[in-house]
């Protein structure tokens, strides 16, 4: 990680155990892996080849329902997106990792944007052990300057350029666009699942915070301690990810037995989850899932999600379509961006309270 303490900052280069990235007992990984067998794998060539037919999209929109309310989590293959920009994209987050703690440093993320490099992460109180580069998808993006909902005060945030590796801004970029593309592509695959119109969710979304992150994982002395990312949801709309061949990521499943199993990486399939503002929007049909990262002891692993965000000034509350008589609103209504800088507050350092949830927008 990174060379500003003596102990915290060594940690992942020592076997010192620093107490900031040890998780409660419960949460400690086991020792004992569960293989993800079910995870649903779904093709979505039915929506990126050329004439595809009603009854194809019908059978894909039913999968995709399928995963949604029993899992909350699937992988998709025929996405659409070109290998050779996923190969680009991950080359270039290596070389920016492998540079020295005061080069990356340089572009670090601060209080003023999300933007940046970050080292010390923070998930429900625990320190993850992993460095981040996070990347904007729309500059300027529009951001509430305080969770103070009577505080109508707006930043501007804008994105920190490195210098290393060459055209990084670029690669990122044309990234972005290919993940606007594909998660506009499920959200139209998820609204119909629900019985939505295809294009219910896009007004959310004109002026989007979305982001990209690049995740570096390095090996870690004490795998059964830490987590590169504490068991969590996510507070978006959807999250894709891209993952190396290294593994790590594990999902809680719906079932009886909560067990945390292993999702396998597929070659050239992207993992999507579901985040809390679709359960809310769905009135809680469909439910994000909760994950965490385990580490590995001899391997470094590299990730790339992308979070899909709406507007800062959406308020987020459950579709009219889905509210009746038998089916009453679930949540409250909250704003994205309020809601997303609380979030972002409690990864900037430890509180004593858990940090905001979802479930803390539940009507009783």
């Amino acid at each position: 990680m990174n060379e500003s303490s003596s102990s915290s900052s060594r940690a992942m280069g020592t076997v010192d155990v620093d107490q900031a990235f040890i998780q409660e007992p419960e949460h400690r990984p086991s020792l004992s892996i569960i293989e993800g067998q079910g995870i649903p794998v779904i093709d979505l060539s039915p929506v990126t080849s050329n004439n595809p037919s009603l009854s194809s999209i019908d059978a894909l929109v039913k999968e995709i329902g399928s995963a949604c309310k029993e899992w909350g989590f699937f992988q998709v293959t025929n996405h659409g997106v070109p290998l050779s920009l996923r190969r680009n994209l991950l080359e270039a987050s290596k070389s920016f990792f492998a540079q020295s703690f005061q080069d990356k440093k340089k572009v670090s993320r601060d209080e003023t944007s999300a933007s940046g490099y970050y080292d010390t992460e923070h998930t429900k109180n625990v320190r993850d052990w992993k460095e981040v580069f996070d990347f904007l998808a729309k500059e300027p993006t529009l951001f509430p300057l305080t969770s103070d909902e009577h505080d109508d005060r707006i930043l501007h945030w804008t994105n920190k350029n490195p210098q290393h590796p060459p055209h990084f801004r670029d690669i990122l970029k044309e990234y972005i666009k290919e993940m606007e593309k594909l998660s506009y592509k499920l959200l139209e695959l998820i609204a119909l699942s629900l019985g939505l119109e295809s294009k219910r969710f896009e007004e959310f979304f004109g002026d989007q915070t979305s982001f990209v992150r690049l995740n570096y994982y390095p090996p870690c002395p004490y795998p059964h301690l830490a987590l590169g990312v504490g068991p969590h949801k996510d507070s978006g709309a959807l999250t894709i990810l891209d993952q190396d061949d290294v593994g790590g990521l594990q999902v809680k499943r719906k079932t009886h037995d909560q067990e945390w199993i292993n999702v396998e990486p597929i070659p050239h399939a992207y993992i999507i989850n579901l985040a809390d503002m679709i359960q809310v929007w769905s009135n809680g049909a469909y439910e994000s899932v909760e994950h965490r990262v385990i580490v590995n002891s001899e391997k470094e692993r590299f990730s790339i999600p992308y979070f899909l965000f709406p507007a800062h000034d959406i308020e987020v509350k459950p579709l009219k379509e889905l509210i009746h008589e038998h089916n009453p609103p679930k949540y409250r209504p909250y704003k994205s961006g309020k809601f997303l800088l609380k979030r972002f507050e409690g990864n900037f350092q430890k509180h004593r309270e858990e940090n905001l949830q979802i479930h803390h927008f539940k009507i009783a």
